[in-house]
């Protein structure tokens, strides 16, 4: 999102749910006309043991120093500096980046993915795409671009924990048809286009990824990953912990 905080709609609803999280909800627009709300706010500031088991054990596989992409309020990022770990959070939000720094990380810093090379002197261990943060690679060439910037940013013994949404894990016919609208302008079947609103505050257009346990490793191959292992539970959700193959591509 820009940093214009009158367009930082993300950004005002954490705010407002730093203040009242149970109270505030988390408003989408797709391109399409969908418009949805939801509770999820409050697990933007929940704790360790407010987690789901996925989560839990996605936490614990953390190793080294870490960089954490999209963190909005900071629950991982809070968590894993107080089990000692050195942690790097970043957000494209002015306001989630406020709400950080408030709750007690210590080093949140406003980047968006986008801007990772303003990081490249740094050499990190693991990299957290919580919240489906996967999803902020928007596209594929996108994704493949920004996942060979991260395998040079990180060490040989480096991996990305990425929470992922399979998109045909569905039979809604609004999503369905979405999909399938999509594929007839050549893109990929879970590229979202939306934006968030609260209140009186509407955030830009902005693509979000959504993809099957196949499509990652599709994304993957080029790029210097490859998925090590896969966290599963009921539902379109999972963790991939994705780790390093070696083959990079050429291409940039």
């Amino acid at each position: 999102m820009p940093r214009n905080r009158d367009r930082d709609a993300y950004g005002a609803e954490l705010l407002s749910a730093f203040r009242d999280a149970k109270g505030t909800l988390e408003i989408i627009e797709r391109d399409d006309g969908l418009i949805a709300a939801s509770r999820w706010p409050a697990r933007y500031f929940s704790d360790y043991s407010q987690w789901t088991e996925r989560e839990r054990r996605a936490a614990r596989l953390a190793h080294g120093r870490v960089l954490d992409i999209g963190c909005g309020a900071g629950r991982f990022a809070l968590h894993l500096q107080k089990k000692g770990f050195r942690v790097t959070a970043i957000d494209n939000s002015p306001g989630a980046i406020q709400v950080c720094r408030w709750r007690g990380v210590k080093d949140a810093r406003l980047l968006s993915i986008s801007e990772l090379k303003q990081l490249n002197t740094a050499r990190f261990d693991t990299v957290l795409m919580m919240g489906n943060n996967f999803g902020l690679f928007g596209s594929r060439a996108r994704a493949q671009r920004l996942l060979r910037q991260l395998h040079r940013m990180t060490s040989a013994n480096g991996q990305i924990i990425a929470e992922a949404t399979d998109p045909y894990h569905t039979k809604d016919p609004l999503h369905l048809g979405y999909q399938r609208a999509n594929r007839k302008r050549g893109r990929m079947s879970g590229q979202i286009r939306f934006r968030v609103r609260h209140q009186n505050v509407i955030g830009p257009w902005f693509d979000y990824l959504l993809v099957s346990r196949d499509e990652m490793r599709s994304l993957l191959q080029g790029t210097g990953w490859k998925i090590g292992r896969i966290i599963s539970e009921a539902g379109p959700g999972y963790t991939a912990v994705i780790v390093k193959s070696q083959a990079v591509s050429r291409a940039r």
